[in-house]
């Protein structure tokens, strides 16, 4: 039995998390690349869904293709520090669009999404022409974000200077990337979309670590990296080996920390250190 997620899920088991008390700064991209980075090692991740509205901000929603894999990332990852936050767990109240879609035939996709939008007062009543209030209000509320055009622009901008194709939809045929090219808050892809390499994010308190030596745990990192000022604690992730998070009270610290280990040698490798992607 998952003690874990009897102690801490709420609705009934199904195949899709719940995660909410995530960074509402982190941009989308980064977001679901770093959640992929976490859950892809608890089963296969068939959907994640993460928005930047104001109300779906600081959640997503992970699908995975059986009720197992939901269950094991709530088991070990309930209460991870993800950004600086500690994520919060759950299975979602009901299933999501991918399982729904994968499991039932067209028909009852469609029926499926018509519940949805009814209960979120998106569908007009028959007997009453006037839209539905949270229809009129999500309109006002948006209305001011069509400036996104410039931001779109100025993206195309950035990926024209870093020669790399402006962002746009993936075409139907490519492959899902392999997933150690991803690594947007965990690692970086430098990949198109004009995501900032690693080497050359702006220093902050927080250290990524990665290319650790399997045996290496948090009492041997301490010892590493308590050696600078300011350290305050190495953390680990759950179900992933030869990663680390180091973070210090102050940028200074990490600034020594990165400079004086970048490169060092553990036992056959050398690891890799940079800040973490904000």
């Amino acid at each position: 039995m998952a003690t874990g997620a009897a102690a801490s899920a709420t609705n009934s088991p199904n195949a899709t998390v719940y995660v909410r008390n995530l960074e509402e700064s982190i941009k989308i991209p980064d977001l679901i690349e770093a959640l992929h980075e976490l859950f892809d090692e608890y089963g296969t991740v068939i959907d994640l869904v993460a928005k930047k509205n104001l109300r779906a901000k600081g959640q997503a929603f992970v699908v995975f293709d059986s009720i197992e894999g939901a269950t094991k990332a709530i088991d070990e990852v309930q209460g991870f520090e993800l950004f600086g936050k500690g994520m919060q767990l759950d299975y979602a109240k009901t299933r999501s669009d991918a399982i729904v879609k994968r499991q039932g035939g067209d028909e009852e996709f469609e029926a499926h999404k018509r519940r949805r939008l009814a209960e979120k007062g998106m569908t007009p009543s028959h007997s009453d022409p006037k839209p539905s209030v949270l229809s009129t209000v999500t309109a006002i509320v948006l209305t001011p974000l069509i400036p996104e055009r410039k931001q779109a622009l100025a993206a195309t901008e950035v990926a024209k200077k870093l020669k790399r194709p402006a962002p746009g939809p993936e075409p139907p045929t490519a492959a899902k990337p392999a997933k150690a090219a991803r690594g947007a808050g965990l690692k970086s892809t430098g990949g198109a979309g004009g995501i900032v390499p690693d080497e050359y994010l702006p220093p902050n308190k927080i250290l990524f670590v990665r290319e650790l030596p399997e045996d290496y745990d948090v009492e041997a990192l301490s010892a590493i990296f308590e050696r600078f000022p300011g350290f305050k604690e190495v953390r680990l992730v759950p179900g992933r080996k030869g990663i680390a998070f180091v973070e210090y009270e102050a940028e200074d610290g990490a600034i020594s920390a990165k400079e004086a280990t970048a490169g060092m040698v553990l036992g056959e490798q050398a690891i890799t250190v940079t800040y973490q992607r904000q």
